[in-house]
C-alpha cells in the first residue's frame, strides 16, 4: 500500500473504533439505568467528561480565544449547551429509561431529518434530489422498522422525551454549525464551554429531582468509563479523524451506528433482532447517510 495512503486508512479506523465506542454507550447506559437515576446519570457523565477536557481549554490559544468572545457568542454558547446536552442528552437517557435501545436509536436517527428541514429555514441549505431521496429512503426504513406499530402505554414517557430530544439535537446541529461556520471560536472551546453548562444544568436539575443513591463500584466505573472513553476520548479521536476524512466518509461511517447499536442490544441486552428491523435500520442509516451528504456544487 503507498505510504500516502496510510493516513487516510488509519483515520478510517479511528472512525470505525469511535462509532464502536459510541454504540457501546447506548448498552452501558441501558445497564447503568437499572441504579442510577436517568438525569442524575446523564449529568455525571458529562461532568466529567467537561473535566477531563478542561485542561485542554487551558492551553494559551483555547484561553485568548475564551478571553476574546463577546456578549452574542458567549449567549449562543450557553444556550448549545442547554440544547445539546441538557436538552438532548437528558431526554436520551430518559428514553434510555423506557424504550429498548434499538428503537431509541432510530428514534434519534431522525435527527437528521429534523435539521434538514430546518436548516432550509435558518441556514438558507436546500435540499438537493439525492437528498430527498435520503429523506424517502429513511422514512421507508422507520416505516418497515415499527410497523405495525405498537406501543405499550408505560413507554407513552419515552416517546414524549424522543420527541423533545430529536427536536432539541435538531437545534442544536443548526446551532452548532452556525457557530463553527463562522469560525470566530475554537472547536475545542465550542465543545468545553457548552459541555460545562449543559453538565452542570444536567447534574443541578438530576439532583433536585431524582437525587444521587448509593452506587456500587460497578456503577461508577460505567460512568467513568462513559465519561473518560466514550466521551472525552472519543470525541478527540473523531474530531482529529475529520482532519483527513471528507465529508461523505465521515457520515457513511456514522451512519453504521444504527447496525451497530442494533447487534450490541441484541446481543448484551437480549432485544429481539428480526429480520424486518434489520432491514429497516439499514435504509434508515443509509437515507440519513444521503441527507447529509453535500452537493459538489455546494
Amino acid at each position: 500500500m503507498p505510504e500516502s495512503r496510510l493516513p487516510h486508512l488509519s483515520a478510517i479506523l479511528q472512525a470505525l473504533l469511535v462509532t464502536f465506542l459510541w454504540s457501546t454507550s447506548w448498552v452501558l447506559i441501558k445497564i447503568g439505568l437499572q441504579e442510577i437515576p436517568a438525569l442524575t446519570f446523564a449529568g455525571l457523565r458529562y461532568g466529567l467528561a467537561f473535566l477531563c477536557l478542561l485542561p485542554l481549554a487551558l492551553r494559551p490559544s483555547a484561553r485568548r480565544s475564551i478571553r476574546n468572545l463577546a456578549g452574542r457568542r458567549w449567549v449562543e454558547l450557553i444556550v448549545l449547551g442547554l440544547l445539546f446536552y441538557a436538552a438532548t442528552q437528558g431526554a436520551m437517557f430518559v428514553c434510555l429509561a423506557y424504550l429498548p435501545a434499538m428503537t431509541v436509536s432510530l428514534l434519534w436517527n431522525l435527527t437528521t431529518m429534523a435539521v434538514a428541514f430546518l436548516g432550509i429555514f435558518a441556514l438558507s441549505e436546500r435540499l438537493n434530489a439525492l437528498q430527498w431521496g435520503g429523506v424517502v429512503l429513511n422514512l421507508v426504513g422507520v416505516v418497515v422498522y415499527f410497523h405495525p406499530a405498537a406501543f405499550p402505554r408505560a413507554q407513552a414517557l419515552g416517546l414524549a422525551a424522543a420527541a423533545v430530544g430529536v427536536l432539541a439535537n435538531a437545534g442544536s446541529s443548526i446551532l452548532g454549525r452556525g457557530v463553527n461556520r463562522r469560525g470566530a471560536v475554537e472547536p475545542l472551546v465550542v465543545t468545553v464551554v457548552s459541555m460545562g453548562v449543559g453538565a452542570l444544568a444536567l447534574l443541578a436539575v438530576g439532583l433536585l429531582a431524582q437525587g444521587l443513591p448509593a452506587l456500587r463500584i460497578v456503577d461508577w466505573i460505567i460512568i467513568g468509563w462513559l465519561a473518560v472513553v466514550n466521551t472525552a476520548l472519543a470525541f478527540t479521536l473523531w474530531n482529529h479523524t475529520l482532519r483527513t476524512l471528507t465529508a461523505v466518509e465521515s457520515s457513511i461511517i456514522n451512519g453504521t451506528m444504527l447496525v451497530q447499536i442494533a447487534l450490541l442490544a441484541w446481543l448484551f441486552l437480549g432485544e429481539g433482532l428480526s429480520w424486518p428491523r434489520v432491514l429497516g435500520l439499514i435504509l434508515a442509516g443509509l437515507g440519513s447517510s444521503v441527507v447529509q451528504l453535500r452537493s459538489r456544487s455546494a
